[in-house]
């Protein structure tokens, strides 16, 4: 048993409370389908003119006309390209989706257990993913079990920094008011996990035979979130 027992979990998304094929094969394509007609009736608007331009940006060319910025996010999004501008226009257009009732979250019946369990238990709760604050807080905030974001207590993405640099981990701790090590980052991506675990968080990576974890990675492994509580007692106070 740790003697420094947990008090906060950090959980990624994809993978880990949630199938990889929802998002791929649900969620991408949903706001491709969507993308140009979205823009087109929502294009003036404040906060998607501001993604539009961010993408011409980081496109390299602020000269694209619309259709082309259309085009050019559409084959970030065939290239699964982690872009800021991209990740809020997907946000948006899946928050239509889901207030129509289009979409519905997908969460793992275990994840959402365990982690309604862990709060009650007065353990503090934080997402950590790829995707937008505004898509996390959506993916968690329809599904079958309810509205899941009064679980946790923060969400972050990646305009804190890339999921595999440590210093965004130190921020996140810092953010929580936590010394890294009361902390655990859930993730079934092992370079992600090395980065927490350089920051100084417990780690445990999520085998739900969606990927194939590499040889030798060093991170304790659950299949699902009913076997973490059992990983060296660490939420166990």
């Amino acid at each position: 048993m740790s003697s420094h027992p947990i008090r906060a979990v950090l959980t990624d998304i994809e993978g880990t409370t949630s199938s990889i094929a929802f998002v791929k094969d649900v969620l991408f394509p949903f706001a491709r389908s969507r993308l140009a007609g979205y823009v087109a009736e929502h294009g003036d608007e404040p906060a998607v003119a501001a993604a539009l331009a961010d993408a011409r940006r980081l496109g390299g060319d602020e000269t694209l006309d619309r259709d082309a910025t259309v085009a050019l996010l559409q084959s970030w999004i065939d290239a699964d390209r982690k872009a800021t501008p991209l990740k809020t226009l997907q946000g948006l257009i899946w928050e239509d989706g889901y207030r129509s009732g289009s979409l519905k979250g997908d969460i793992y019946p275990d994840a959402a257990e365990f982690l309604a369990r862990w709060r009650n238990e007065g353990i503090a709760l934080y997402v950590y993913s790829s995707g937008s604050v505004l898509a996390q807080k959506l993916i968690f905030g329809y599904t079958e079990f309810g509205d899941l974001t009064v679980l946790f207590s923060g969400f972050f993405d990646t305009t804190v920094g890339p999921k595999t640099d440590h210093a965004s981990y130190a921020a996140i701790a810092e953010v929580a008011d936590l010394p890294p090590f009361r902390m655990l980052f859930l993730s079934d991506n092992t370079a992600e996990l090395d980065a927490a675990r350089e920051a100084g968080f417990k780690t445990i990576a999520l085998d739900r035979g969606e990927v194939v974890l590499p040889e030798g990675h060093g991170h304790p492994v659950a299949k699902d979130f009913s076997e973490i509580d059992a990983l060296e007692g660490t939420l166990k106070a």
